[in-house]
C-alpha cells in the first residue's frame, strides 16, 4: 500500500503554494488561514521537511517545497482531467444495437465513424450475434434482424430489400456464366432455410446453366468467412450484394453476371412505444439516412 500523507494536507499545500499565500489557499479551498496553516504543518511533520519560510506578510517555498508543488500541481491537474471526462462520458447516452456478425463486420463497423459523426451525443455498442435477442431483457436497445417479419412485439421497419449474385475476384477470371464450370462454388450456411432462399441451387435452376454441381465447392458456417474467401480468390460466392458494395465499388470483388435473386429484407426492430426515445430516433435517422445512399448506389 502506498503511504502517502493526508490528502487534505496535500490540497492545503498545494493551494498555499500555487498562491504563496495561506489566506488566498483558504479562499480557495472554502477554509480558513488558520486551518490551512495546520494542515501545511502536519504535512511538514509527516514527511519530516519544512515546506514554507513564514514572514509576517507572506509565506515563500523552500527548495522542498519548490520540489514538491509542481508534482502534486501535476497530479490534482490529472485528477480533475479524468473526472471530467468520466462526468462528460456518464453524460453522453449510449445505443446498443445488436446485428449479426456479417452484417456488424461488413456494414456496420466500417461505419462507426459516421454514426459518431451524425450523432455526436451519442456512443454506439455493437452487439453481433446470430442468435436473436430478446430486446425485453433489455439487453440491447434495438436490433436488425433479417428475414421477412412479422417480429411479434416489437415495432419494426424495412430498411433495404437485400438481393444475392455471384460475385468473385476478378483475377479469377470468370465473365460468363459457362465460366463456373470447373471453378470452386463458396457457400455459407442459412440458418433458416426454403425453396425461395438464394443458393447455388436455386440460382442454376433460375440461370438455366447446366453441367455445374449445386453442392460442390466449399461451405463455411459464417456468411463473413465466405466473403473473405471470396475476396481471396478461392472460388465463386453467391452473396449478399448489400453486404459486399464496398468490395465491388474498390473492385476487390466483381459480379460478373446475372441472374439476380431477391433476398429478404434487413429490419430495424425495437420495443413497441421506444420510438419516442432519443437515442433510439436518433439510430433511426442515421440508419434510414445511411440506407437511403445505398439504395440510390443501387439504382445508379
Amino acid at each position: 500500500m502506498r503511504r502517502l500523507p493526508p490528502l487534505t494536507a496535500l490540497r492545503a499545500f498545494e493551494a498555499a503554494a500555487r498562491h504563496l499565500s495561506f489566506k488566498r489557499a483558504a479562499k480557495e479551498l472554502g477554509v480558513t488561514p488558520t486551518a490551512i496553516s495546520h494542515q501545511v504543518r502536519l504535512l511538514e511533520e509527516t514527511i519530516g521537511v519544512r515546506l514554507f519560510e513564514r514572514h509576517a506578510r507572506q509565506v515563500l517555498s523552500t527548495r522542498e517545497g519548490q520540489l514538491l508543488y509542481p508534482v502534486l500541481r501535476d497530479g490534482f491537474d490529472a485528477f480533475a482531467k479524468a473526472l471530467d471526462e468520466l462526468a462528460a462520458r456518464r453524460a453522453r447516452r449510449a445505443i446498443t444495437l445488436s446485428a449479426t456478425t456479417a452484417f456488424t463486420a461488413r456494414w456496420l463497423v466500417p461505419r462507426v465513424a459516421a454514426f459518431r459523426e451524425a450523432c455526436p451525443g451519442f456512443d454506439l455498442r455493437l452487439h453481433a450475434s446470430d442468435e436473436p435477442v430478446d430486446l425485453h431483457a433489455a439487453e440491447v436497445d434495438a436490433a436488425i434482424r433479417y428475414g421477412r417479419g412479422p417480429y411479434p412485439g416489437l415495432a419494426a421497419e424495412v430498411l433495404i430489400a437485400d438481393r444475392f449474385a455471384p460475385v468473385c475476384s476478378p483475377g479469377l477470371g470468370v465473365r460468363r456464366p459457362e465460366d463456373l464450370r470447373g471453378k470452386p462454388l463458396l457457400h455459407f450456411e442459412w440458418r433458416r432455410e426454403d425453396r425461395d432462399t438464394p443458393t447455388w441451387r436455386l440460382w442454376l435452376e433460375r440461370s438455366g446453366l447446366s453441367g455445374v454441381r449445386a453442392e460442390g465447392g466449399v461451405t463455411f458456417s459464417d456468411e463473413g468467412h465466405a466473403i473473405q474467401a471470396a475476396i481471396a480468390g478461392q472460388g465463386v460466392a453467391l452473396l449478399s450484394l448489400f453486404l459486399v458494395a464496398d468490395d465491388l465499388k474498390s473492385g476487390a470483388l466483381v459480379q460478373p453476371f446475372g441472374p439476380v435473386l431477391d433476398g429478404h429484407r434487413y429490419h430495424l426492430v425495437h420495443l413497441e412505444g421506444a420510438a419516442a426515445r432519443e437515442e433510439i430516433a436518433a439510430l433511426r435517422g442515421w440508419l434510414s439516412a445511411a440506407m437511403s445512399g445505398e439504395r440510390s448506389r443501387k439504382q445508379r
